[in-house]
């Protein structure tokens, strides 16, 4: 099963760049979808034997994570009229090399962390670089939109990291992280619907713009 984990992370990292180089909303949603897909899949290719609580939480990812919350967004982006991210703070060629570089980080950084020993040696690397991915899509995206699909990522990538203490953290915790990326995205996506209705825009800059 060990190589179909790596094939699964490597898939992983594809999403990730996936993300950073398109300026389709439409697109990063479907990405981060078959992200949410992979994450489900990889506790029971990680796991040593199955359990409830590996299939439990392999089943909650797929559901949560490829189904709920990009449906969640397409009907978003339906709502607030937008199909793509026009003026990013950093252009998608500068984004592509900024993720390349933050999968080398992850893989260099990796190995100066006091981690246990892991079933699958590049979970962490990958983790790590698709938190700092998702750090890449919050910080240099304008749309409202596409720094929820960063926040996900970022979160999805806290996830990868978490797996590799599945059989030593229990359900209820992980069941507690799920609902409160149910609360970030639900809360983002309420700030969005009112960027859109104040500005006719889900550019954040106007945030700034607000006013009591």
């Amino acid at each position: 099963m060990q190589t179909t984990a790596e094939l699964l992370l490597l898939l992983v990292v594809l999403t990730d760049l996936a993300v950073l180089g398109s300026s389709r909303l439409r697109t990063c949603i479907r990405a981060v979808a078959a992200q949410g897909l992979l994450l489900g899949l990889l506790p029971v290719a990680l796991a040593s034997r199955y359990t409830v609580h590996v299939v439990a939480l392999s089943a909650g990812t797929v559901v949560v994570k490829a189904v709920v919350l990009p449906l969640f967004l397409l009907w978003a982006i339906r709502e607030a009229a937008v199909r793509r991210e026009v003026e990013p703070l950093v252009g998608y060629i500068a984004s592509l090399l900024l993720g390349a570089a933050a999968v080398a980080a992850g893989f260099a950084i990796a190995t100066r962390l006091p981690v246990p020993d892991v079933a699958e040696p590049v979970l962490v690397p990958v983790a790590l670089a698709t938190v700092m991915i998702g750090l890449i899509v919050l910080t240099t995206r304008r749309k409202a939109l596409t720094q929820v699909v960063g926040y996900l990522m970022l979160e999805n990538g806290i996830y990868l990291f978490g797996l590799t203490q599945t059989e030593s953290v229990p359900f209820l915790l992980e069941v507690g992280v799920l609902l409160d990326i149910f609360a970030g995205v639900f809360i983002m996506g309420i700030v969005v619907f009112h960027i859109n209705r104040e500005f006719d825009s889900l550019d954040s800059s106007h945030l700034t713009e607000l006013r009591d």
